[in-house]
């Protein structure tokens, strides 16, 4: 508690905002809402939606600096515990049951696989840092393949929470760093100073923070999506309007243009961004700036020319609902395909649209409301903090009791000893002379457990070498099947995930032939001599820069190593390249390729690469055979769009050796017209990108056709 008199300066008094509804401030929430629902429901059609989230960022820091220092004005003092008990009345009964509600959607209609995720970002929503567990798990390259969790939504939650705690401090260290705790009431310049230091301080950490937003999008896009501390300058901006905004006296014509500047800036931020805008950044100023201008227009609290829309009762009760939406809608939008078994369709859209409003109409009436008016915790800060410290336990063990049920179902699903697949089974049923009647029309499974890992590593590898290892990031691992026979065949793995999805047929066949395999991949990266920008977008330039000294390093190693025969693979289609000639990345990508691969074959090093099986999420929902399980057909998709050039292909067709061959099993996964998503009754792929390990394993006889061949030729020549 900081005090700042008896009676609050005239000055201070004069920024206090005055308790008046304001409609337009509404109608922004209701703004905000509807780009981001739309955008996860059509991210086709409204792609820059998500911008829907800063413009509750701008508002949250209005009002809440605006009610602090009203509280500072009316008595002289703020109560911190008081202001965090009314948020924890205001937010988190909704909040718990949303995470509740998902808890029991996830084990009712979500495969158990994906419960392992999704219970952990629960515990981390109910704890309030579902933004830094994603922030984490954004530069896990496996992490990236895995389907989105039900409860994803809750890190801009996470921030707001975060900003709640960490601003009353802020500016009540700044009324006391200029009021030295108290203010006469009688000290016109004492009130001025404490004035001019909220605005310092509120200014400052706002310039900072943008500072680092636009640093650390550039150097960790990722990361910095969902940081706290690269988002602060956007409540900041709210704050500064709240202090200064009763000041700044507009026309009212000026108002009217201001506002309608600031609702076309965030309709050309929601309709002209995408997935590759650099976000927050530089690009968040539009949305950001926009809903300030807005906001400081409506301070005069007249009706301007956007109210006959904006004062609309749809408008303000879609606004009015907009907390309990937010909660409700990602959920559902996540469980729908799976709860209909089928597809999303623009009508199951339009039902998942409608069940949310009608839930979140229910939430605000019976929770929400229901909750700020229940006597027994509102007259008392310590009882609602304690209801939401048992709030949070009870979630935390039904997320225990989740993660137990887990792991009893997943502890028999370890992968078995031998794959052997009849005729008709797998991708045997694409051979040329197979006629199996039902090829493409059932599968056996759909459910991606842990038998059907592609990163499966089995006993005989070992613990990570270190070598080409870069402070936690760890590339490599050996795996010695040849039960200390002496003189065995050294065989070398290398690439990105995409080697590493066929490292269950490579184990297999070097168990029966008792060799050594030593693996290093380094996830998203491809083992060429490029300059590598990044995959399937701009990598922050430290974490290219790694990719490719682990590269150079890589060649290095194998060259001084002298293996008996080198595999690789990756996912060079999504790989970008750019050395500043002009030249495609295709192309770069290709001579790159040819360029290291030369290096270990002039060596006497044979070198065979793998080319990347069709793409699947590229074309299709990862989940479509999930949810075509009567009809797998349903996710066949032509061969031209799933499986386009391939430089690996084009850099083994222009290498100028007999050591470096290229395997292509696109016939194995396509016939001449489509490429599937189950064959043989089997499913292809594990997740997004990755081979499912079965399917994999089930292609060991091309791969050992391949490899004796080019053994053969290599020790012929």
């Amino acid at each position: 508690m900081v005090t700042v008199g008896e009676r609050a300066p005239e000055r201070l008094v004069e920024r206090a905002q005055a308790k008046v509804f304001r409609t337009d401030i509404q109608a922004l929430r209701a703004l905000a809402i509807g780009l981001v629902v739309l955008n996860h429901l059509w991210p086709v059609r409204l792609t820059g939606g998500y911008v829907g989230v800063d413009v509750f960022f701008v508002i949250s820091g209005f009002l809440i600096t605006g009610h602090l220092l009203g509280e500072m004005t009316r008595t002289g003092r703020v109560r911190l515990g008081a202001f965090y008990a009314r948020r924890v009345r205001r937010l988190l009964p909704a909040a718990f049951l949303v995470l509740t509600a998902s808890l029991l959607l996830l084990v009712v209609f979500i495969p158990y696989p994906r419960w392992d995720r999704n219970a952990w970002e629960i515990a981390a929503s109910a704890g309030y840092v579902e933004n830094w567990l994603l922030a984490a798990m954004s530069v896990d390259y496996s992490a990236l393949n895995d389907a989105a969790s039900l409860v994803q939504h809750y890190w801009s939650l996470s921030v707001e929470e975060q900003f709640y705690i960490v601003w009353p401090l802020l500016l009540l260290a700044a009324v006391a760093l200029a009021g030295h705790r108290t203010v006469d009431s009688g000290s016109p310049d004492r009130g001025a100073r404490v004035t001019t230091a909220l605005v310092i301080v509120v200014v400052g950490i706002g310039l900072l923070s943008f500072a680092a937003s636009v640093l650390y999008t550039i150097a960790a896009p990722s990361q910095a999506y969902f940081a706290t501390f690269t988002r602060g300058w956007e409540f900041a901006v709210g704050g500064v309007i709240a202090l200064l905004g009763s000041r700044i006296r507009l026309s009212r014509l000026g108002a009217n243009l201001f506002s309608l500047a600031g609702f076309a800036s965030i309709a050309y931020s929601a309709l002209s961004y995408d997935h590759a805008t650099s976000f927050p950044g530089y690009a968040a100023v539009f949305p950001v700036l926009g809903t300030a201008a807005v906001i400081l227009a409506g301070t005069s609290h007249e009706a301007l020319w956007h109210s006959r829309a904006t004062a609309l009762r749809p408008v303000q009760w879609v606004g009015g609902i907009s907390y309990s939406l937010y909660l409700w809608h990602w959920p559902l939008i996540v469980t729908a395909p799976f709860a209909l078994g089928s597809e999303a369709s623009t009508l199951s859209k339009i039902g998942v649209l409608v069940l949310a409003l009608v839930l979140a109409e229910l939430t605000k009436r019976f929770v929400e409301d229901t909750g700020q008016r229940w006597t027994f915790w509102r007259a008392s800060t310590r009882r609602a903090m304690l209801l939401m410290i048992t709030g949070m336990i009870v979630i935390g063990a039904m997320v225990a009791g989740v993660l137990v049920w887990h792991g009893a179902r997943t502890e028999a699903d370890r992968p078995p000893a031998q794959v052997i697949a009849s005729p008709c089974e797998g991708p045997a049923a694409l051979m040329p002379h197979a006629s199996c009647k039902d090829a493409f029309d059932t599968v056996d499974y759909t459910v991606m457990t842990q038998k059907n890992e592609y990163f499966h590593a089995p006993a005989e590898c070992g613990d990570f070498l270190p070598i080409l290892s870069y402070g936690e990031k760890r590339t490599t691992i050996e795996c010695d099947f040849s039960e200390g026979r002496p003189g065995a065949r050294r065989i070398w793995l290398v690439g990105d995930s995409h080697a590493q999805q066929w490292q269950g047929a490579l184990f297999d066949l070097a168990r029966d032939r008792g060799w050594v395999v030593t693996t290093s991949y380094f996830g998203g990266c491809p083992a060429a001599d490029i300059t590598f920008r990044g995959f399937r977008g701009e990598w922050a330039p430290s974490d290219a820069e790694l990719c490719m000294r682990w590269s150079r390093e890589l060649a290095d190693r194998v060259a001084e190593e002298r293996p008996d025969l080198v595999l690789t693979a990756m996912a060079s289609r999504l790989q970008f390249a750019d050395d500043g000639s002009g030249t495609s990345s295709f192309d770069q990508m290709t001579r790159g390729l040819v360029n290291y691969w030369t290096r270990w074959a002039d060596r006497g090093i044979p070198v065979l690469a793998l080319a990347d099986p069709p793409f699947n999420s590229e074309v299709r929902s990862p989940d479509c055979v999930l949810l075509n399980v009567d009809d797998p057909r349903e996710c066949a998709r032509p061969r031209a769009e799933a499986q386009p050039a391939d430089p690996v292909i084009a850099a083994a067709g222009a290498a100028q050796t007999e050591r470096i061959k290229a395997l292509d099993l696109t016939d194995r996964f396509c016939d001449a017209e489509l490429c599937y998503a189950a064959v043989g009754g089997v499913p292809v792929y594990y997740d997004a990108d990755h081979l499912n390990l079965e399917y994999a394993r089930m292609l060991r006889p091309e791969l050992e056709a391949a490899v004796d061949e080019l053994l053969k030729r290599s020790e012929s020549g």
